[in-house]
């Protein structure tokens, strides 16, 4: 039954009963009907209906019907239903294509997500730096700078969804699971230093619960950890040094192109780690305000990140025999056409 799916896709679309029905030439009752599925199209309304939806027919047939849980979005106070409705629709189309590609293989060659072992306790802030190092040390990271935190993310066994919501500022982060897979929401209209701030920051959700004590705050908590993963400690004490009495904003600029943390949180965490007092932070934080650096950085941005991953393992899938030209092709909606001149490389001739 179609009604779910044609529920989720209006609301992605941001469309009323009454703009849909005139779109595909019916009643707003209908509409109405076929979501409660007390009714189906026919071939000639169904086809209007993905015109008007820009979704392929495909959509509306596949087998999964997954649903998202223990959803958290790291919200502003100003976002409305109909925003949060169209970004949880646009989530639930990509983990849906994501798990029926993971259905399809015998083997899925991606390890389900596990916390390290062992994680130390924590009491402090000082305790969480211990977790942001103990996983980077789980995970073989060293104290360097990671390249591409989405791929790494999903090598572990993290669902990440790049969603390209015109109301991205609007939500500050996304997390959930699907059939107990960890899933992190972020945007393609951010700067890459705040994609890679929230996702650090929900890797941090996922790291810390349940060893959390009342006393300490989880969100400043996993604030803190994001800037610990990004920049370990050994980190800031290499490129800054142990203790300044001024930091150049030329340099805050050189380590965030070379960490993808921003100049403010690099600042932050020169002040967590008492490379600066508190004092010469605030000062230079006025600074930024003073100069309207606070909502865009000087400078070229850090350039954001794509996730390529899902795309890798359908042509991986279809050149194994695991997967036919059409349903890559669903997979990856684009016509098979496209996909079989895509996978000889033709569009680069």
């Amino acid at each position: 039954m179609i009604g779910e799916r044609l529920k989720r896709a209006r609301a992605a679309a941001g469309l009323s009963m009454d703009k849909l029905g005139k779109a595909a030439g019916v009643s707003a009752n209908m509409i109405k009907k076929y979501e409660h599925n007390e009714s189906m199209p026919s071939s000639s309304v169904l086809i209007a209906l993905c015109d008007a939806l820009d979704v392929r027919t495909e959509y509306f047939f596949r087998p999964n019907n997954i649903q998202l849980s223990s959803v958290e979005y790291r919200k502003k106070a100003s976002i409305s239903k109909k925003v949060l409705n169209k970004l949880k629709a646009d989530v639930l189309d990509q983990a849906e294509r994501w798990f029926e590609l993971r259905n399809l293989w015998p083997r899925f060659p991606v390890p389900d997500f596990s916390k390290p072992q062992n994680l130390p306790l924590v009491q402090s802030m000082k305790d969480v730096e211990a977790i942001a190092l103990a996983v980077r040390e789980a995970w073989q990271l060293g104290v360097n700078p990671i390249a591409d935190l989405i791929d790494l993310l999903e090598s572990k066994g993290i669902l990440v969804i790049v969603t390209d919501s015109e109301h991205a500022d609007q939500f500050d982060g996304l997390q959930a699971t699907v059939e107990g897979i960890p899933v992190i929401v972020t945007s393609n209209q951010w700067p890459g230093c705040r994609q890679r701030f929230t996702l650090a920051h929900e890797l941090g959700h996922l790291m810390l619960g349940g060893l959390l004590p009342d006393s300490l705050d989880e969100e400043q908590a996993c604030n803190r950890f994001a800037g610990a993963f990004l920049l370990p400690e050994q980190g800031v004490f290499n490129t800054i040094g142990y203790q300044r009495h001024l930091i150049e904003w030329k340099e805050l600029y050189l380590l965030k192109h070379e960490y993808g943390l921003s100049m403010q949180a690099i600042l932050y965490r020169c002040k967590d780690l008492a490379v600066i007092s508190e004092s010469k932070c605030k000062t230079m934080f006025m600074e930024f305000s003073q100069k309207r650096w606070r909502t865009q950085e000087p400078g070229s941005p850090y350039p954001g990140e794509h996730t390529q991953f899902f795309e890798q393992l359908v042509y991986r899938g279809a050149g194994e025999g695991i997967l036919s030209d059409s349903k890559a092709a669903e997979l990856l909606a684009i016509s098979a056409r496209e996909f079989r001149q895509s996978r000889m490389m033709a569009e680069a001739s």
